[in-house]
């Protein structure tokens, strides 16, 4: 049986660590010793379920897509992420950190986001427990996700536009991490499974109740699972559970946004190289040099130029399958899905459902795409894109 799971320094195989500056080693030692004990203890169980449950609206449905399941000749069911409590998987992960960062005495959280549902969803648990919420988020997805830098301000807490960089996600990183830097005793409530270690474990952890959801509601064993990775958080929910099933495929989608040739992409599992990037060993696109480039989407939430380094690992031991979707062909997928089941879902999301052209399926196979997020924040993009 292979390992799946993160080894007592942080590695998934040679991928993760804790590769960070010395002034961050205290808070991140301090959240390694503690995180497993309080993840697993019975009052923060207790505590996180039932917010799962009566607040998120969990446990989110499996819904079978009978007019796709036509189109594609397979049996295709969405797991509807879309249909939680801010419209996206992110708020399984940031209640499960918000707790923890509660119990280690922290009222000072600070977060990246790209597509801002990770905003969204730190600002709300944030409310939630009265603590104070600092969102870093690229100058391009403030002007491009504006619906949601709109509801992270509503919900009380303060965005930080990062003129610096590409404006994307790479950006809101590196800020948030400058401002960790400078203020140690803050929480950083990272949104994918990225960065040092714990978080990628971390991460992992609290996005699995989406794949424990599934043993139970699909109808057999899966063929195949099918989710978008940017940092990789919503596919390592999906797919968590069914790591050590090898007969259940795990297909990776990722952003190849104008095509790999053009040097205008997001595509770091297929054109990615080994190297270093937010605290971690992982995959990065780089140049000649060894320098990070900047990274393109249409998709503000795959716009990143490395991968949580679970997903370098198990693409190196080849338990997924990587593939790369063009930015038209993720907004066909959307439209498609839009016009055929009535969901709009995110352009992360799209990706995943883009996949679905490019296998060639069984009349019985049972097909999950994760459905990761809802797509009122992309409409523009949408109607422009199609000429509405």
């Amino acid at each position: 049986m292979k390992n799946y799971q993160i080894d007592s320094k942080g590695y998934y195989g040679e991928f993760g660590g804790a590769l960070i500056p010395y002034v961050l080693s205290g808070p991140i030692n301090k959240l390694a010793e503690d995180y497993k004990e309080i993840l697993e203890s019975d009052s923060f169980k207790k505590e996180y379920e039932a917010l799962l449950k009566e607040y998120v609206g969990r446990p989110s449905p499996l819904y079978h897509a009978a007019n796709l399941s036509e189109k594609y000749g397979a049996n295709i069911y969405l797991k509807r992420e879309d249909l939680n409590h801010t419209g996206a998987h992110k708020i399984n992960n940031t209640l499960g950190q918000i707790l923890l960062a509660k119990q280690l005495g922290k009222s000072n959280v600070i977060a990246e986001t790209g597509a801002g549902q990770h905003g969204v969803a730190t600002a709300t648990v944030c409310a939630k427990f009265g603590m104070k919420c600092t969102i870093f988020m690229g100058a391009l997805d403030v002007k491009r996700q504006a619906p949601n830098v709109g509801r992270i301000k509503f919900l009380g807490a303060d965005v930080v536009t990062v003129e610096s960089g590409g404006g994307a996600l790479t950006s809101a990183v590196d800020a948030a991490l400058g401002y960790w830097i400078e203020n140690p005793d803050s929480y950083f409530l990272i949104g994918s499974a990225v960065g040092p270690h714990p978080y990628p474990d971390m991460v992992a952890r609290l996005q699995s109740i989406i794949s424990k959801e599934l043993k139970v509601q699909v109808p057999r064993q899966p063929d195949y699972i099918i989710a978008s990775v940017g940092g990789g958080s919503n596919a390592t929910g999906a797919f968590y559970h069914f790591f050590d099933d090898e007969q259940v495929k795990l297909v990776a989608a990722e952003a190849e946004g104008k095509g790999i040739e053009t040097g205008k992409h997001a595509a770091t599992l297929t054109a990615g190289k080994e190297g270093v990037l937010h605290g971690s060993r992982t995959l990065v696109i780089q140049d000649e040099k060894g320098e990070v480039v900047e990274p393109y989407s249409i998709s503000s939430g795959l716009d990143y130029p490395g991968v949580g380094p679970l997903y370098a690992h198990l693409l190196s031991i080849g338990r997924i399958e990587a593939l790369a979707i063009k930015d038209d062909e993720a907004l066909n997928a959307a439209k498609l899905l839009s016009q055929k089941e009535g969901i709009i879902p995110a352009l992360e999301s799209a990706h995943a459902l883009a996949a679905l052209e490019k296998i060639n399926f069984k009349k019985d196979d049972i097909v999950v795409v994760n459905l990761s997020g809802r797509g009122d924040k992309d409409m523009n993009t949408y109607l422009n894109y199609f000429n509405y």
